[in-house]
Order: structure tokens, then C-alpha cells, then sequence
């Protein structure tokens, strides 16, 4: 099954609306693209279209959030982030507010719109803010969960959401909390840690390597930051040796965060499947990956040089 995770956020904001009249939802002039549209059908006064100015709607959710509200900030995540930079570090992080930025088109979703609207650098960039939580579920069910959660969480906090269509890999039981990542397959020949549309294509590496022989844990990890150490070291101890697999530049992001850890604490053999630091091309979703190494086929690549390195 597939679900695009716009449509999913976008459903996920109506049914929190409904439970809470706190939130409030602020849009950059995407309400279609992102689907907030769904939200200002049903609660036209919760929500507020600023137009095409990044800046702005961050300001106006930090006050927002200092009014008691619960804000939703949306626009594309490159232009949210690139122009947004300097609000959101002071007006949100810096004054610890409330504020919920979610960061649209994430990685190559938005691929034929060229490589100016591919945000390869978002996770990286929201990392590095102090008491910035980062998170990209893994599909459009865990979305709808997040969406629960990061409501319910207090401090900024930064999601992705992607565009287009992406596998269904979780279940409607499957538990989601904040800062805990869910191991998804077990394995003890080397761990691989992937988040958003990776662990798709993180399990689909397991699989083919299962039939070489090779045994494979692989971990959601829908939250980068705070990452869940403890799971990684229970991992990393029964497998010695690790895999990380992103949409996302290898720099600052998910394999930056994992390898910062276990440097300090558990150094192994280890390899980052990602954008190896460069911009993305204009081309279709797939298209994209191939020419970024976003696959599979880089995923067991990887798995058996670690192998390797540990021997």
C-alpha cells in the first residue's frame, strides 16, 4: 500500500482540530501543495495564509505561541528553512516557544521542480539548533500519530513531510512516542538505521540479504533528534556493525548524528547511505534516487562492507 504523507499530515491536522481548539494552522501560500488546505475547509478562522514569506509566518508563529496556542507552521522545507533561518533560531529556539515547523517537499519529492526545491540539508540545519526536536516518520500511518504527538509535546520541534506516494510499512498498533526508535526487523550481522522513505528500501536490503545468508536488524528511526541512543547500543552491541540510510545529505543528518554517538562511545565499522554532498537534478522521484544513491542496492552495498570492516 501506498500513501502520499501530504494527504496523511493534511487528514491528521483536521482529526487534531477536532480534539483541540489550541491549534492553529499557518500557511506560506502551499495549502494545496501541503494540504492544509483539508484544515481551512473545516476551521477557516484556526487558519491563516501569510503568502510567500517564510520570515513572516515563523514570527507570527512564535507569537502565536506565546498567545497559548498550538502553531503548525507550513511551507516548502527549503525556502521554511533557508529564509526562515534567523526566526526560527531566535523567535523559537532561542525564546524555547511552542511552535511546530513542518518542513514540506522534503529530499526528492518534489524532484521536476529542480534541484532549488529539494531540500537535501533540512535535517542538518534543524539538528544543529539547541532544543530543536527533529522527526520524519517513516509513512503516512506514523504520520497521523506524529501529528498526535508533536501536539502534545511542548518546545519547537521540526517535521518532514514528503510529497509524493511512499510505501506503508507500519502498523495502526504500532506504538510511536517521541525519542524512541522501533526496531522493525531483528538481525546480527549488522544493524541498519534508516528514516522516512528509507526504511522501505532499508527493508527491502534486509530481504535480499537474508537470502545471501546475511541477517539484518533494521531500525525506524523517526527521530533524529533527540536520537535514541539506548536502542542503537542494544543494536550495535549484538551486531558490530552499522548502516544508516537517509533522503538526505550525509552530512549533518541521520548517519552524522548516529556517527557522533558512537564515535564518543562505541566506535565500529559504519557507512552513511545518502546524498554524498552534493544538490540534487531535476527528474522524476525514482530518477532522482538513482542519481543521489538512494537505494537498496547502496543499502546491501554498504551492509557488506561493514560486514567486512568487522572481520
Amino acid at each position: 500500500m501506498m500513501i502520499a504523507p501530504r494527504e496523511a499530515y493534511g487528514k491528521a491536522l483536521v482529526e487534531l482540530g477536532k480534539e483541540n481548539k489550541d491549534v492553529v494552522v499557518l500557511d506560506a501560500d502551499v495549502a494545496k501543495a501541503s494540504m492544509t488546505i483539508l484544515f481551512k475547509e473545516v476551521f477557516p478562522e484556526r487558519f491563516f495564509d501569510l503568502g510567500i514569506a517564510e520570515s513572516d509566518i515563523i514570527g507570527t508563529g512564535a507569537g502565536f505561541a506565546v498567545a497559548g496556542k498550538i502553531p503548525f507552521v507550513n511551507a516548502y522545507a527549503n525556502f521554511l528553512l533557508g529564509n526562515g533561518w534567523d526566526q526560527i533560531r531566535i523567535s523559537v529556539c532561542y525564546a524555547n516557544k511552542n511552535v511546530k515547523i513542518i518542513g514540506h517537499n522534503i529530499g526528492a519529492s518534489s524532484g521536476k521542480d529542480g534541484p532549488t526545491h529539494l531540500p537535501l540539508e533540512d535535517i542538518a540545519l534543524t539538528r544543529a539548533f539547541p532544543g530543536m526536536t527533529v522527526i520524519e516518520p517513516v509513512d503516512g500511518i506514523e504520520i497521523k500519530k506524529a501529528v498526535k504527538a508533536l501536539a502534545q509535546h511542548v518546545g519547537p520541534a521540526y517535521m518532514r513531510v514528503g510529497r509524493l506516494p511512499i510505501p506503508v510499512v507500519t502498523k495502526e498498533d504500532d506504538e510511536f512516542i517521541i525519542g524512541k526508535a522501533n526496531t522493525i526487523r531483528s538481525g546480527s550481522d549488522v544493524t541498519i538505521i534508516a528514516c522516512g522513505v528509507m526504511v522501505s528500501k532499508a527493508l527491502a536490503a534486509a530481504e535480499a540479504l537474508s537470502g545471501e545468508g546475511i541477517n539484518a536488524e533494521v531500525i525506524n528511526m523517526h527521530t533524529i533528534k533527540p536520537l535514541d541512543k539506548e536502542a542503537i547500543l542494544k543494536s550495535v552491541e549484538k551486531t558490530g556493525a552499522v548502516v544508516t540510510a537517509e533522503e538526505h545529505t550525509v552530512i549533518g543528518g541521520l548517519g552524522g548524528a548516529v556517527a557522533e554517538f558512537l564515535a564518543c562511545t562505541k566506535p565500529l565499522p559504519m557507512k552513511i547511505v545518502g546524498s554524498q554532498d552534493r544538490f540534487g537534478v531535476c527528474g522524476s522521484y525514482e530518477e532522482i534516487h538513482q542519481v543521489l544513491g538512494l537505494t537498496s542496492e547502496k543499502i546491501i552495498e554498504a551492509a557488506k562492507d561493514v560486514i567486512k570492516a568487522k572481520k
